[in-house]
């Protein structure tokens, strides 16, 4: 049953992969370049998810808690995750997705993502990690659970939300580009060559999430997509042998290479890229940056600012608050701060006359 979950990697994968679903990039356009709609994605496939889930929660196909809230862990944890993203070049999906594209520098940023994630989860920084997510504890982690209502009095205005962003979003001109002429027909030609819009794969997406839960639950492993722990996992396994860190996550994060790797090698899109040595030395300390916050935080762009929001907790929507501001401070001095230096010392650099 644990193979399930490199079928249903791999269909993240590819579609990631062909709808260049990259929360990185959407986090800090919408810092950089006002641009919203990647964000607006992931809104889509937080509610798709929220209405298939707790749909098989409210049949009894499988129970689920939302438990504590560490509040100090998250806030911290998902701030340092988001700086980390940005000198990664990709969060945790995505480094696993354009891994499979061939580039390099996303497999150094998952090295150091994996050994620091397995650090802080069984290494030397276990008891660091502990005292940290237990010293902040509320008792409330379910966001109607607190307000002491239905999850559809949470879950139904938020999607009416969704659907009204998307209508506008949808509803403005379209501006035409220029494609070049297909080279394929068909079904070929709109899974590899056809440019994906970001509400369909956000929807894909959103179902695959959906479709995780009663699969990893038939696995006995409590939970939907997942990226950090079974990331850790693989190192885990292959550095003590031990056949107990081989689970349904292990296989969904191998499964999301080798979906990306499909999509890119069809669409003419895989190649290896080697970073410069700059490049390469961000990736890995951002990789370790994410492997330490998503720890701390207890889940990453995908565990807490995918499923943990679509499960209607105050964790995920606080996560995904810091990742977003962890982005766009990391995104200020990353890009904008340089820019603004350059533009000034070329000014300053102009004879007055």
């Amino acid at each position: 049953m644990i193979l399930t979950g490199l079928i249903c990697g791999a269909l993240l994968g590819f579609v990631m992969q062909r709808g260049r679903f990259c929360l990185t990039g959407g986090f800090r356009d919408m810092y950089i370049a006002k641009d919203n709609r990647m964000f607006y994605a992931l809104l889509i496939a937080i509610a798709v998810q929220s209405i298939g889930v707790f749909l098989l929660i409210d049949f009894g196909v499988f129970e689920y808690s939302a438990g504590s809230l560490p509040i100090v862990a998250v806030i911290v944890g998902s701030f340092i995750f988001g700086i980390g993203i940005i000198f990664a070049g990709g969060c945790a999906t995505g480094t696993w997705y354009r891994a499979g594209e061939g580039l390099i520098g996303s497999w150094i940023a998952l090295a150091g993502y994996m050994l620091m994630a397995a650090i802080m989860k069984t290494g030397v920084l276990l008891p660091l990690n502990q005292k940290i997510q237990s010293g902040s504890e509320l008792p409330s982690n379910s966001i109607a659970g607190t307000f002491g209502v239905n999850h559809w009095f949470i879950i139904i205005p938020f999607a009416a939300i969704v659907l009204f962003i998307v209508y506008k979003q949808l509803s403005k001109p379209k501006v035409s580009i220029p494609l070049l002429k297909p080279k394929r027909t068909g079904l070929a030609h709109i899974l590899f060559e056809k440019r994906w819009h970001p509400f369909v794969t956000a929807t894909l997406v959103g179902v695959i999430a959906i479709l995780a839960w009663p699969l990893s639950v038939a696995t006995g492993r409590i939970s939907g997509l997942g990226i950090t722990t079974p990331s850790a996992n693989i190192l885990q396994y292959l550095t003590t042998g031990d056949n107990s860190f081989l689970n349904w996550g292990v296989f969904l994060v191998l499964g999301i290479f080798v979906g990306s790797f499909i999509a890119a090698k069809a669409s003419n899109e895989f190649r290896f890229r080697m970073p410069d040595v700059k490049t390469g030395i961000n990736s890995f300390v951002g990789g370790n940056l994410m492997g330490f916050g998503a720890s701390i935080a207890g889940g990453c762009s995908i565990g807490n600012g995918l499923v943990m929001t679509a499960m209607m907790t105050w964790q995920g929507w606080i996560a995904l608050a810091f990742m977003i501001l962890g982005t766009w401070t990391a995104s200020y001095f990353v890009f904008v701060r340089p820019r603004q230096k350059a533009k000034a010392t070329k000014l300053q650099s102009v004879p007055t006359t």
